[in-house]
């Protein structure tokens, strides 16, 4: 029995590594690694000496080297362990953190702003954050407003988003090449969709041309969503429940939206923004 309880928790932490590390940098290291360990294994078969000897006194470094190298994964591995003893408080502050992206969408909308913001889910982006500004801010529909404002220097690229932090801004992304897609997509439309077809990541796009609202997930792009719709489908495809916010709608003077400084009317969630450029 205890053999078999031993055996069992070995293979769930080898998968929970795997998994971890499933569609990033680390991936191909641990790769790269093993090759080296077999072929160090089989080149000591054949009683080479000197390697034997190099290979004793490398291995202690080489093991703290491991460490250093895996020191990223090693801190999600524990961040996510401290998620599931903290189950109950880390989902209602993620909900709050999520609502505040669909916040964000709604501002994007109204002012005819592009913008991508991917949400990273099981299988890690690490590799596409190394592409971009490392922040590793707490997720707020401020920041997000102040990344995208166009005057802003991070404004192009991605936003990525790994649980309630922005881990980084102005990422590149792979282009989707599925010749299948709509010839009014433009590259930042086909940048969402392609990290979908890579990693099971949501993208949330606004449209700089007509304030609409997408949503990427599988490859497939969801278009002109409503701000109601878009928290209705990140809820369903994040497994949490987004709740309903009091969504800010611009006031006109003379015809032009005010500046974000100037006061805004709330009205109520169910309620349709108004369009930029005038009242509704």
């Amino acid at each position: 029995m205890i053999s078999v309880l031993d055996i069992l928790v070995v293979a769930f932490v080898i998968y929970e590594f795997l998994a971890l590390i499933k569609g990033t940098r680390a991936a191909l290291i641990l790769v790269g690694v093993t090759v080296i360990a077999l072929s160090v294994y089989f080149l000591r078969l054949e009683g080479l000496v000197t390697l034997t000897w190099v290979v004793n006194r490398v291995r202690p470094y080489a093991l703290i080297a491991l460490v250093v190298v895996f020191a990223p994964e090693i801190r999600e591995a524990l961040a996510r362990l401290g998620r599931r003893l903290t189950m109950t408080r880390a989902s209602g502050s993620e909900s709050d953190a999520y609502d505040d992206i669909v916040l964000a969408a709604n501002l994007f909308s109204q002012n005819q702003t592009g913008a991508l913001m991917v949400i990273e889910r099981e299988i890690g982006l690490r590799t596409y954050v190394e592409s971009g500004v490392a922040l590793e801010a707490r997720l707020s529909y401020d920041l997000l407003a102040t990344i995208f404002r166009p005057s802003a220097p991070l404004h192009d690229g991605a936003v990525i988003v790994h649980g309630d932090r922005v881990a980084a801004a102005a990422c590149f992304l792979p282009l989707s090449m599925n010749p299948v897609l709509s010839t009014q997509l433009g590259t930042r439309h086909r940048a969402g969709i392609g990290i979908t077809e890579e990693t099971d990541a949501i993208a949330v796009i606004g449209s700089e041309e007509t304030g609409s609202i997408s949503l990427a997930v599988a490859g497939s792009i969801e278009r002109d969503l409503t701000v109601d719709q878009l928290r209705e489908r990140m809820g369903q495809l994040l497994r949490r429940y987004v709740p309903p916010t009091v969504l800010p709608t611009p006031m006109t003077n003379g015809g032009g939206i005010l500046d974000e400084t100037e006061e805004e009317m709330p009205v109520r969630g169910s309620e349709q923004h108004s369009k930029p450029g005038g009242p509704r």
